[in-house]
């Protein structure tokens, strides 16, 4: 767990955010050994400043509540299958111009570009919407990002009727309503999964966001069929997958819990 040749190059090299990025991951793929894919997690802190009057392009942020300071973004690298670990490639402030979302995707095209190997990201709820899956409409990643759950989703539209115009959407699904769910396309059962017990995991594919029609994702629900210690079930995870590949539904959803490892990192930096 010490990069000493990453650190050295860091410091040899003139703070230029590119160069910084290619040295950086270079140095780190030679000593990780290959994988199919780069596990990075992208998430959004903020650094309350209430009183700092005179700092410059303070911005509203969400931390337990509204607060005053400035926002920042971060994707860090996951180099384990378990544990803690987690290595941030990219710790940049969100100025009051930009969004989460825009500054994540800058960051997450610039690794791609850079990563020899293919990346998949994890993201929670925040970029779980159709505004993500726009904003990485040209980027080469896959992503698994966790959904709201009274969040909507619509089907692929039934086939061109010939008159009028054409429809965008098909049936609405509509997550805390059970009722409006479309037949699951995959449905497994995992019997005894060593951290969570009996599992039951769901897929839907071809779904889309209603702002982003022609951006398709897949749906998926993980739930835990064990009730909590006081008899109530535990909430559902709904995630949604895009990109080119495609992973094991046995694994894929338990890429996300992977995510809090960059949530480790912002609490002892």
């Amino acid at each position: 767990r010490q990069w000493p040749s990453v650190y050295k190059a860091l410091q040899d090299c003139r703070p230029d955010r590119k160069k910084l990025m290619m040295l950086y991951l270079q140095q780190l793929e030679q000593q990780v050994p290959p994988t199919e894919h780069i596990l990075v997690a992208i998430d959004h802190t903020a650094w309350g400043r209430p009183d700092a009057k005179t700092l410059k392009d303070r911005t509203h942020e969400y931390q337990e509540g509204v607060i005053i300071g400035q926002g920042y973004s971060t994707i860090a690298w996951i180099p384990e299958a378990s544990g803690s670990w987690a290595l941030p490639l990219l710790h940049e402030r969100i100025s009051s111009w930009s969004s989460p979302i825009e500054k994540a995707a800058s960051q997450l095209k610039l690794v791609c570009e850079q990563s020899l190997h293919p990346v998949l990201a994890v993201l929670d709820r925040e970029y779980g919407n159709a505004s993500w899956v726009l904003a990485i409409a040209d980027i080469q990643a896959d992503c698994l990002m966790r959904v709201r759950s009274n969040a909507c989703l619509w089907s692929a539209p039934p086939p061109y009727s010939g008159r009028g115009r054409p429809r965008k959407h098909g049936q609405k699904m509509r997550l805390s309503d059970p009722t409006t769910w479309l037949e699951a396309d995959t449905v497994i059962e995992i019997d005894k999964h060593p951290e969570l017990g009996e599992v039951r995991v769901r897929q839907w594919q071809d779904l889309h966001f209603y702002r982003a029609a022609g951006q398709r994702v897949n749906l998926i629900l993980a739930e835990r069929m064990k009730p909590m210690s006081n008899g109530q079930p535990f909430p559902p995870l709904w995630l949604a997958w895009v990109g080119e590949r495609t992973l094991p539904l046995e694994t894929v959803w338990f890429k996300y819990l992977r995510r809090f490892g960059v949530d480790h990192w912002y609490r002892f930096v």
